[in-house]
C-alpha cells in the first residue's frame, strides 16, 4: 500500500502537494473527520488499494499474534494444561456424535414405515383413502364452508372431465425426477439423457451401519424394471469417522466422510449413458491418407455418481479428484439429511421456497439499509444527484 501512495505522490505536481499540505493544516475538528471519511471511501473504491489490503490480510491469516511468546514461562505451562483439557473435550465430543449416530439409527427404524407408505403411494402400490388425502391449505382457512363446498364440487367436476379425456395416471408420475430437477445441487448433475432413466426411480432409502460396526450410511436407489440396466437397486456407501486427528485434534468438528464406494451398473447393450462414442479423423504423416477412428470416452451423467474416484491408501489425491469427492460428499450428505426425509416438500417446491425466504430476508435487510442511505442523501441540503 505504501508503494501505491508513493506512486500517487510522485505523479502529483509539487505545487499541488503544497496546496494539500496547507489545507490539511487549516482543517480542524469536524472538517478533519469529514475529510478522513471521504479519503477512506475513495481508498476503498480503488481496486489497487483493495488488492494490497487483501494481500496483507491473507498474510496475517493464521499467523500468531506474538502474544503467546510474550507470556511468562509459568503462564505458558498453564495454557498447555488448558490445551490438554481441550483435547479431552474433543474426544468427549466424538463420543457424543457416535451416540447421535446410534439415535439416528433408532429413529430411522421409526421413520421407515412412513417412508415405505410414501413409496407405495408414489409407485401406485397403495391408493390413499379420502381421509388421508384431506389437506387444509392456507388459502382455504379464510374461506367460508359454503365457498369451500362450491370449490370442491367444481374441482371434482374438472377432475372427472380430465379423467374422461385421458387415462388416469398411476401413483405420482416422475416423483423423484421432479425432486431432483427442483434442487439445484442435484439438477446440475442431470443431463437430458438421464431423465428417461430417472423416471423409473421409485424410492431412495437410507441405511445405517449395524451396531458395533464402523460409522457409515448407504443410499439405496430403487428402480422399477426398465430398458437401461438390469439392476433393481443402485447403492452408494459413505464411510465416516468420528474421532479427533492425533496430529491436529483441535480441527475436529464432528463426523467426517472418509471415503465412498459406488456399485457396478449392469447396463443394457447400447444404453450406457456414462459413455459416448466419438469419431475422429487421423491423417497418415507419410502417405497423407485419412482414416476414421471410433473411440469410447466418458460422458457427463448423473449416473457417474455411482463411480466416485477411489481414495488411495495413503489418502493423497490430485486436485481434480479432491474437488469431485468434496462435491460428492456434499451431495450424499444432502440426500441423506434433506431429500429423503422431506421429499414431498421438494417435489412441491415448498422446501425450496423456505430456503429462498431465508436469503430474501437478508436481501431485504440490505435493500432497506440502501434505501435509508438514499433517503439520507435526498434530505441532505448539499446533496447533488448529478455528482
Amino acid at each position: 500500500m505504501a508503494d501505491i501512495d508513493n506512486k500517487d505522490q510522485a505523479e502529483m505536481d509539487p505545487a499541488d502537494m503544497e496546496d494539500v499540505e496547507e489545507v490539511e493544516e487549516e482543517e480542524t475538528g469536524e472538517d478533519e473527520n469529514s475529510k478522513a471519511r471521504q479519503l477512506t471511501v475513495q481508498m476503498m473504491q480503488n481496486p489497487q488499494i483493495l488488492a494490497a489490503l487483501q494481500e496483507r490480510l491473507d498474510g496475517l491469516n493464521g499467523s500468531p499474534s506474538g502474544y503467546m511468546e510474550s507470556l511468562p514461562k509459568v503462564v505458558k505451562r498453564r495454557v498447555n494444561a488448558l490445551k490438554n483439557l481441550q483435547v479431552k473435550c474433543a474426544h468427549i465430543e466424538a463420543k457424543f456424535y457416535e451416540e447421535v449416530h446410534e439415535l439416528e439409527r433408532k429413529y430411522a427404524a421409526l421413520y421407515q414405515p412412513l417412508f415405505d407408505k410414501r413409496s407405495d403411494i408414489v409407485k401406485a402400490a397403495y391408493e390413499p383413502t379420502d381421509e388421508e388425502c384431506e389437506w387444509k391449505a392456507d388459502e382455504e382457512e379464510e374461506l367460508t364452508v359454503s365457498k369451500q363446498d362450491e370449490m370442491k364440487e367444481k374441482a371434482k367436476l374438472e377432475e372427472e372431465k380430465k379423467d374422461e379425456e385421458k387415462e388416469d395416471p398411476k401413483g405420482i408420475p416422475e416423483f423423484w425426477l421432479t425432486v431432483f430437477k427442483n434442487v439445484d445441487l442435484l439438477s446440475d448433475m442431470l443431463q437430458e439423457h438421464d431423465e428417461p432413466i430417472l423416471k423409473h426411480l421409485q424410492d431412495i432409502k437410507v441405511k445405517f451401519s449395524d451396531p458395533g460396526q464402523p460409522m457409515s450410511f448407504t443410499l439405496e436407489f430403487h428402480f422399477e424394471a426398465n430398458d437401461f440396466f438390469t439392476n433393481t437397486v443402485l447403492t452408494k456407501t459413505y464411510k465416516m469417522r468420528s474421532e479427533p486427528d492425533e496430529n491436529d485434534p483441535f480441527s475436529f468438528d464432528g463426523p467426517e466422510i472418509m471415503c465412498c464406494t459406488g456399485c457396478t451398473i449392469d447396463w443394457t447393450k447400447g444404453k450406457n449413458v456414462t459413455l459416448k462414442t466419438i469419431k475422429k479423423k487421423q491423417k497418415h504423416k507419410g502417405r497423407g491418407t485419412v482414416r476414421t477412428v471410433t473411440k469410447t470416452v466418458p460422458n457427463d451423467s448423473f449416473f457417474n455418481f455411482f463411480t466416485p474416484p477411489e481414495v488411495p491408501e495413503n489418502g493423497e489425491l490430485d486436485e481434480d479428484s479432491e474437488a469431485v469427492l468434496a462435491a460428492d460428499f456434499e451431495i450424499g450428505h444432502f440426500i441423506r439429511e434433506r431429500i429423503v426425509p422431506r421429499a414431498v416438500l421438494y417435489f412441491t417446491g415448498e422446501a425450496i421456497e423456505d430456503d429462498d425466504d431465508d436469503y430474501d430476508e437478508e436481501g431485504e435487510e440490505a435493500d432497506d439499509e440502501e434505501g435509508e442511505e438514499e433517503a439520507d442523501e435526498e434530505n441532505d441540503p448539499d446533496y447533488d444527484p448529478k455528482v
